[in-house]
Parts: C-alpha cells; structure tokens; sequence
C-alpha cells in the first residue's frame, strides 16, 4: 500500500496515521499539549530544519489539528494552537505516554508526570468503557464490522479484501474473543 492511498483505507488506524503517522508529526502535537506555539520555540525544541517542520505545521493546519493565528501584526507573526479536532488527539498522545513509562522510562523513572487537576492527584492515562466504564483490555474486545467497511465492501473494486485474514476474522467476530 501506498502512504499516499492509506487516508483512503476503510480504517480508523490508517486514516489517523494519514495525518499523524510520522515522529515529527506526533513530537509537533506533543509540543503544542505541552504549551508550545512558536515557529521558533518548535524549532529549538525539536531540533528540525525549517523546511521540516514549516512542512509538517503546514499539513496540521491543513488538515484542521492547528489553526495558524496572528499574535502580532506589525511583524506578522503567528502562532499555532490545538483546535477542537486537535484536542481530541490528547487520549492517543496519552495512550503513547503510558506505554512509553512503562516499557521505555529510565529505571522505571517517567520523565514528565501528570497530575489530574480536579482531584489533584498524579495519575495515569487508562482506557475505558463509554457504557459501562471498565478498563478496556485487549482480550476483553470484539473488533466487528462497522457500517462504514460495510458501504466500503460494496464497491466491487474492493473485493480482493474479503481474502484477508483481518476481514475473515471480522467476520468471523461472532466468535469467543478469548480464543485469539
């Protein structure tokens, strides 16, 4: 597959790494939870060239992640900020976060903690349930075919993907999802 066509794919994961899917990327929407706003700030905090990161804003602006805002109009100058559709990438920047202390800290040591300011206590980010607000945990989730793949599916074009082991597992997700 092309990285080009993976925005077209009829998957939640490919059409989110189509706009988030390279380090620069994510270090950029780290940056900005971070506080960051500043062409020049991202630059020297990041260490990247110009042409770099001018290309990696341009497509967050694009895409509707940041919004590109004048703070100063005698010199033109901007600054980035998180939108709506930005923020709403905070859980995955936190869902990196966790794996990260866990499996790559120093010494068990993470280099930034987060407290939770309404209860004021340091936390860590944990998945949950919308229904019924368990933890999510891999064993205890059924993947299903949703109504987007199945309008997907219709396309003639498609049909070489009802040969793949993913398809064929979710159609078969009727099963016990502890037998993977």
């Amino acid at each position: 597959m092309r990285w080009q066509a993976i925005k077209d794919e009829p998957c939640s994961v490919a059409r989110t790494l189509s706009i988030i899917g390279d380090r620069w990327t994510l270090l950029v929407i780290r940056d900005c939870f971070l506080g960051t706003r500043c062409f020049e700030d991202f630059q020297k905090q990041l260490k990247v060239t110009r042409h770099l990161l001018s290309d990696r804003l341009r497509k967050l602006v694009d895409r509707g992640i940041l919004e590109k805002v004048t703070y100063t109009e005698h010199s033109r100058r901007f600054e980035y900020r998180l939108t709506e559709k930005g923020v709403d990438l905070f859980p995955i920047i936190m869902a990196i976060v966790r794996w990260g202390d866990q499996w790559m800290a120093e010494e068990g040591a993470p280099p930034i903690e987060y407290e939770h300011v309404n209860c004021g206590k340091k936390m860590k980010a944990v998945l949950c349930c919308s229904e019924c607000h368990e933890e999510i945990q891999a064993k205890k989730i059924r993947p299903m075919i949703g109504p987007g793949l199945q309008h997907f599916m219709k396309d003639p074009k498609n049909h070489y993907l009802r040969e793949t082991k993913a398809y064929k597992f979710l159609e078969n997700s009727s099963r016990d999802p502890h037998s993977r």
